[in-house]
């Protein structure tokens, strides 16, 4: 029984430690991510498949990249609560070191991983 108190006592202690890693912004670094994590629905060059076109998002929001919108559909919070979803929710999963993001004067933690997958999708807006 102790040993089991000791290791949830180090599984809470390693939930709980910061993220080591450095954060990678890129859209290089984006583009890996959406290659492992989305073309298999988005298809390769993100011009649909079985999945809505994100070559798109910009004409579709009078030229300007909607990252905020595209940043919560990746991790699920625009879509938790539509049942008819069949998008991963990719908050659930690791998204990378937090780095903070301001908006307007206020900062928000955000995983690293979604702005980099931000940052790809802006790059390849027709």
């Amino acid at each position: 029984m102790r040993m089991v108190y000791g290791l949830l006592a180090a599984v809470s202690l390693t939930a709980c430690a910061p993220d080591n890693r450095e954060p990678d912004l890129s859209a290089d670094h984006g583009e890996k991510l959406y290659l492992q994590k989305c073309a298999a629905c988005h298809g390769a060059d993100a011009k649909g498949g079985s999945a809505p076109d994100l070559t798109t998002l910009s004409a579709q929001n009078r030229g300007i990249f909607p990252q905020n919108f595209v940043m919560s559909v990746i991790d699920g919070f625009n879509r938790r609560d539509h049942p008819d979803s069949v998008m991963p929710e990719f908050g659930n999963e690791d998204l990378g070191p937090t780095v903070q993001v301001e908006d307007g004067g206020a900062t928000t933690p955000t995983p690293s991983d979604l702005i980099a997958l931000a940052a790809y999708l802006e790059s390849v807006q027709r």
